[in-house]
């Protein structure tokens, strides 16, 4: 079939948000026993981050050209991530409640800027109510095929012990839904159509690859659909996702194929690899020109269909995996260079807060500092004004947006494509290695003469024949006009 994904997500840039992390409002009701502001976080401490506070910083994302907030998970939980729900319809009470959410969701609609949540469906909680009153009540409980029960009495506390239960990745703490039972599957339906009804966006799906069933996402989606019609549903899949993404399913997944090809290439040898070996990534092989700009075709231009191409979300960063500038080595020249090529690819860019200003981070959980709102001194200020440039000419840019992808040259560290619409078409080169490189762009026959060199100004202009010298580690942009 045909994928139909959101028309908005395409003009979409997101900014994704770990609530307890981001910004703290006094206008939230905070217990005795918060760690500092700015402490080193652990696995387990709260520093009191609340969704007024977001609403409270809204016009320094939108400052930033952000028009699309990914939340992770605000329901009620035991932890600071909140992926241990306790219950799916209140919003955690650290973060100021249901509330505290309708104002920050009227506030970012206020500025045109979309809200989507993240749906932790295939486990919930210890604290969940149902998978509680088991505890409580054993084989007489009458929520006993919410989960995969093995054997009684339900060890979910000692941790000496495997837990008798299906539970993810055996943590005691995170029981897996039993989503054969048609209960199951309606609440979870419902929790999606709930939140729709209050004016969300769309959904993150955590993990949904491990509710191995087909039906029961198209009928998420249908129920979605059927609530608001351009509603975005992505999910996290970190490898090739065909199975979701022919237009019954998802409209996008979280790009980590766009990011590994990107670390590979501006970052390669000199990538930290023991930051990244226990996390989702694996190993990140060095790629050289020829082969990021073949994975460049390969994911734009030969996996999906081009709407879901156009809707995927394009990431640098997350907070799975270690900070930005921790895996470039603080190489300010190679993030440039990878957030401009994030801002000119298919899909919609993804940028996980604080990577905007340089906050450092190693895997989890030191990849979830506080802001540094009260340190400005900290930041790369520098870093965030170009990519605000860059963010701009993103939408600035129809062929940006909606072009085609057409790889042109990949030679010698240097990777040149097109974006091109019926109306504009978008010339990019890119020059990886440290030390400039001339090469010859073949010039499409039916583009435009008249192109304006952008990034930065005063750059060569191509000549006729399609000669020109890309600087050491640098990019040029030309734009038909």
């Amino acid at each position: 079939m045909t994928a139909t994904t959101p028309h908005w997500v395409k003009d979409a840039v997101f900014y994704q948000i770990f609530p307890d992390r981001f910004a703290r409002s006094s206008r939230v009701y905070k217990p005795d026993y918060l760690c500092d502001w700015g402490a080193p976080p652990t696995y387990h401490n709260f520093m009191g981050g609340d969704l007024l506070g977001i609403a409270e910083k809204l016009d320094y994302i939108a400052d930033l050209g952000v028009n699309a907030l990914y939340l992770n998970p605000i329901f009620i939980s035991a932890s600071n991530h909140r992926y241990h729900t306790n219950d799916y319809l209140q919003v955690d009470p650290l973060l100021g409640g249901n509330k505290a959410f309708a104002e920050l969701l009227d506030e970012a609609h206020k500025r045109n800027i979309r809200v989507i949540l993240d749906a932790v469906f295939n486990h919930a909680g210890r604290g969940f109510f149902q998978f509680n009153h088991l505890l409580e009540c054993g084989r007489e409980s009458p929520y006993l095929n919410w989960f995969h029960i093995y054997g009684w009495p339900v060890n979910a506390y000692n941790e000496h012990e495997p837990p008798n239960y299906a539970a993810w990745w055996g943590m005691h703490a995170l029981p897996k839904f039993n989503t054969d039972t048609q209960a199951v599957r309606d609440y979870l339906w419902n929790v999606g159509t709930y939140w729709l009804e209050q004016g969300i966006d769309g959904w993150r799906l955590d993990v949904p690859n491990e509710i191995d069933d087909d039906e029961f996402w198209r009928e998420f989606r249908r129920r979605c659909r059927a609530i608001n019609p351009e509603a975005y549903i992505v999910g996290e899949l970190w490898h090739e996702a065909h199975r979701w993404l022919q237009g019954d399913q998802f409209d996008g997944q979280m790009n980590y194929p766009f990011t590994r090809a990107v670390l590979g290439f501006f970052v390669g040898e000199r990538l930290d690899q023991s930051e990244i070996s226990n996390t989702g990534y694996g190993y990140i092989s060095p790629l050289s020109a020829e082969q990021f700009s073949a994975e460049l075709d390969r994911i734009n231009n030969h996996l999906y269909d081009w709407d879901v191409v156009l809707a995927q979300m394009n990431m640098l960063g997350s907070h799975d995996t270690p900070r930005l500038s921790t895996l470039a080595r603080h190489d300010k020249s190679a993030i440039r260079l990878m957030y401009l090529c994030q801002m000119t690819m298919p899909g919609a860019p993804n940028i996980y807060y604080g990577d905007e200003i340089g906050l450092p981070g190693h895997h989890d959980p030191d990849n979830r500092r506080a802001f540094p709102w009260h340190d400005e001194t900290s930041w790369d200020n520098g870093l965030r004004n170009e990519l605000k440039q860059f963010i701009q000419l993103r939408h600035e840019t129809p062929a940006l947006r909606y072009g085609t992808f057409e790889p042109l040259v990949a030679q010698d560290g240097a990777v040149v494509y097109m974006r091109r619409t019926a109306e504009q078409t978008v010339i990019v080169a890119f020059n990886a290695r440290p030390k400039a490189i001339a090469i010859d762009i073949p010039w499409p026959d039916n583009a435009p003469q008249n192109f304006d060199p952008l990034l930065p100004a005063g750059a060569t202009r191509v000549s006729a024949e399609g000669k020109t010298t890309l600087p050491k580690r640098d990019c040029r942009i030309w734009i038909s006009r």
